[in-house]
């Protein structure tokens, strides 16, 4: 009798502290069959995998129920499942051990997700699968070596999805395909994959040359679901079947000009043509002495389906419009170029034609206003007000690079523009912005000096935007009588003044309740805040006599 009871407080103490058998998850059903025991989750609210899923299960099928992500070792406790359906939830993000664990995995399919891309590497951990299911996600790019990890892999579906370019590579580089064909080759054995790359946006230029050539010499041991593979574009092939296009080789572009040489008079519009060959379709810039030209009037019309055509509109030609305008294409393979000189027709012949840069006249004096219009996360937008006489025909030059730096990016920008803005900028870092009059060297007092800040978390550059932390010193393109900006001992004075003052300003908002201090960085301008560099009187006085270096030759340079 003793040992009947002692078996069967055994067996129910084994039954209550075994992962049940008998549980399920709230809102799911759960079943044993032949297969073994499945889990059915249709149509809840879970929102995430979760944690307290038994291990016995091997099948698992979660759908409709607002899944955003696969987080690492998702199932990693559930070494038995085979068979894990996901479709038609809201994955966004699939993590690169999110497969963890699952070395029974047999087949997994996620249709109807949100899925951009893949961590294909994640199928290390799933050597066993056969079937894979991506349809009706959002997949534009497929790697070289997406399927290394896929060995056993006998159904992959692709359709519905973004890919647009895709090299052959991807298929050749699968081991599955290369093990079978050789199979399939020397004895006769057909080992079939179905491979499903129908409804993309296949993009078939020269890029695509290899995969239609493929996929129409496509044989056992890949089948396509359906063969009929159809281009998204260009224009010229959009609508047309893989088997009725014929594809060129990619080609480095070929610039050239109609005419290397032009002459005009002061005042005409000038208008330079290049022409560009290239497969594929290239990007083209125009530079003006080695600066980026922005805020100009550039088109690009399509010739033929190589052969693009770029005009560069420049209006009321000045003298500070003389030189080279050098027309840059690049595509993925190379990039060409060619330069244009542009001359001034001379109305005198026996009067010499003035320097390329002009000198310094009484435009030297305009005034103009700058300021930081917007900070973003990772950038600033500038804004500037000139008080000239033609504001329509004033171009001005962006001289922009991190503070110590000797050289700095260079952009022109165009007449009527009055705004510029500055992206990726690095955190920790001090940089200098510089506002000109087109082809005049920045000098004392045209610059802004800033410093952005630590690199925080995400969220709080979302929700606060005080990536910039400190913006400084003078904002005008000439010094009005009884300012500073001089020397370079009165510069540095004053960035040791404003670094001081925003200090003071930061601790005096930290302690501030939230609310109260939420918009402080948003709001803070150098061009508009007239106390971030206020001066003593003993300041005032180590100001003028700067001023007095000043008028005396003596300005320190910023180059």
């Amino acid at each position: 009798m003793d040992t009947f009871y002692v078996a069967f407080c055994t067996a129910l103490l084994f039954y209550f502290i075994s992962p049940g058998s008998s549980t399920c998850l709230t809102g799911c059903s759960c079943t044993n069959d032949s297969v073994g025991r499945s889990l059915l989750c249709m149509e809840t609210s879970m929102g995430h995998i979760p944690e307290d899923i038994p291990d016995d299960f091997t099948k698992i099928r979660i759908e409709n129920s607002h899944l955003t992500e696969l987080p690492r070792g998702s199932f990693s406790k559930l070494s038995a499942l085979e068979f894990l359906w996901l479709n038609f939830n809201d994955i966004t993000l699939m993590n690169i051990k999110s497969l963890e664990g699952l070395w029974n995995l047999t087949e997994l399919r996620l249709q109807g997700n949100k899925l951009s891309s893949v961590p294909w590497t994640a199928f290390q951990d799933t050597p066993k699968l056969k079937i894979l299911d991506l349809k009706h996600n959002r997949l534009d790019v497929l790697p070289e070596h997406a399927l290394r990890h896929l060995p056993g892999l006998t159904y992959l579906d692709l359709s519905f999805n973004q890919l647009s370019v895709i090299s052959k590579d991807v298929f050749i580089n699968w081991p599955l395909y290369q093990t079978a064909e050789k199979a399939w080759g020397k004895e006769g054995l057909v080992s079939n994959v179905v491979l499903a790359l129908h409804d993309n946006p296949w993009l078939c230029d020269c890029r695509l040359k290899g995969f239609v050539e493929f996929i129409r010499a496509v044989s056992p041991p890949i089948i396509l679901m359906n063969s009929y593979l159809m281009c998204s574009g260009p224009t010229s092939k959009a609508g047309k079947f893989f088997h009725e296009i014929q594809l060129k080789t990619c080609m480095k572009p070929v610039a050239s000009a109609p005419d290397m040489n032009v002459t005009l008079p002061l005042g005409a519009n000038a208008t330079l043509t290049c022409l560009v060959k290239a497969r594929p379709a290239p990007t083209i810039q125009w530079m003006y002495s080695l600066k980026i030209i922005r805020g100009f009037t550039a088109t690009e019309t399509h010739v033929d389906e190589e052969t693009v055509e770029s005009q560069l509109v420049i209006p009321s030609f000045h003298l500070a419009d003389r030189g080279h305008y050098t027309c840059t294409a690049n595509n993925f393979i190379g990039n060409s170029s060619v330069a244009i000189l542009v001359n001034i027709k001379s109305l005198n012949s026996s009067a010499p034609v003035p320097p390329p840069i002009p000198m310094l006249s009484s435009d030297e004096n305009v005034y103009i206003d700058i300021r930081i219009a917007k900070q973003t996360v990772y950038g600033i937008t500038l804004e500037w007000y000139a008080a000239t006489a033609n504001p329509a025909e004033t171009w001005f030059t962006i001289h922009f690079g991190k503070y110590d730096s000797p050289k700095k990016e260079m952009i022109y920008i165009g007449p009527g523009i009055n705004s510029y803005s500055v992206s990726d900028l690095l955190p920790v870092t001090k940089y200098e912005v510089c506002v000109t009059l087109k082809n005049h060297p920045p000098r004392e007092g045209q610059c802004i000096v800033f410093v952005t800040g630590s690199d925080i978390s995400e969220l709080e550059q979302r929700e606060r935007l005080i990536h910039i932390i400190v913006i400084v010193c003078a904002m005008v393109l000439a010094v009005p009588a009884g300012m500073y900006a001089c020397t370079t001992e009165a510069r540095f004075s004053c960035i040791e003044r404003c670094t001081d003052l925003w200090k003071k300003r930061r601790w005096h908002e930290e302690n501030l309740p939230e609310m109260e201090r939420q918009d402080t960085f948003d709001s803070l301008h150098a061009a508009s805040d007239e106390g971030l560099c206020r001066d003593s009187g003993e300041e005032r006085i180590k100001r003028r006599r700067s001023e007095d270096k000043c008028k005396g030759g003596n300005a320190a340079q910023l180059y």
